[in-house]
């Protein structure tokens, strides 16, 4: 059952992103979206305050929460330790810090009767088990350490919200401003492609997947 008569309802956290805005899009094909961005409301995912008050202000039953906040880096991912420094703490507070905050506030919007979807985009390159190159410091640590947050706290939820999953999910390489100096070996993803295959998969994922980490075509990704 979905509230509002029906009506699928969804908060996009991020939503003036490359990847944000096109699952905002996409959901809103499919009901009703409520979507906060720094770019476009100010919201500082870092600010525990500003978070708080933020979702205080929403009434409850979202049936889907998507995570879609993130920085690549504050200057530019670090090729080699010789670059490691003061970078750090931003992105480790904006990747893993932030969502956790929004996490912990939304908690109270998420029905506990009913199926529950949450979706935290994450990166492959967080993988530990897949690291082979090295590099990317920052970026790393801090999409390793948000799937270890959100691991930890998918098995919390699924005490209050058993109904809920939540998912660690690689969009890929989407081509967004986010990735545009970053040339891969294989074609880039559109946004809307990226968005539509990831929202796919988490129609697709039971409760028994929860705090799972997957890519965008539902393959389980090693820790």
């Amino acid at each position: 059952m979905r509230g509002n008569g029906g009506i699928m309802r969804a908060l996009v956290i991020g939503a003036s992103g490359g990847i944000g805005s096109a699952l905002t899009a996409q959901l809103r094909g499919q009901g009703e979206v409520v979507g906060l961005s720094r770019r476009e409301h100010g919201l500082d995912v870092t600010d525990e305050a500003q978070v708080q008050a933020a979702l205080g202000r929403l009434e409850p039953g979202f049936d889907r929460l998507w995570i879609a906040s993130g920085i690549l880096a504050v200057t530019a991912p670090e090729k080699s330790m010789r670059q490691f420094g003061d970078d750090f703490v931003q992105v480790m507070a904006v990747n893993a810090l932030g969502p956790m905050l929004v996490l912990k506030h939304a908690l109270r919007l998420l029905p506990r009767d009913r199926r529950v979807e949450v979706g935290v985009l994450s990166a492959k390159v967080g993988s530990i088990g897949d690291n082979h190159l090295g590099g990317w410091y920052s970026y790393r640590a801090s999409k390793a350490a948000l799937n270890q947050l959100m691991h930890g706290a998918a098995v919390e939820i699924a005490r209050s919200h058993p109904q809920a999953v939540l998912a660690l999910l690689h969009p890929g390489t989407v081509d967004t401003p986010f990735t545009a100096q970053y040339a891969p070996p294989y074609e880039k993803l559109s946004p809307d492609d990226a968005a539509g295959r990831l929202i796919a998969v988490m129609a697709g994922l039971t409760t028994a997947q929860s705090g799972g980490f997957f890519d965008y075509s539902g393959a389980e990704l090693p820790w």
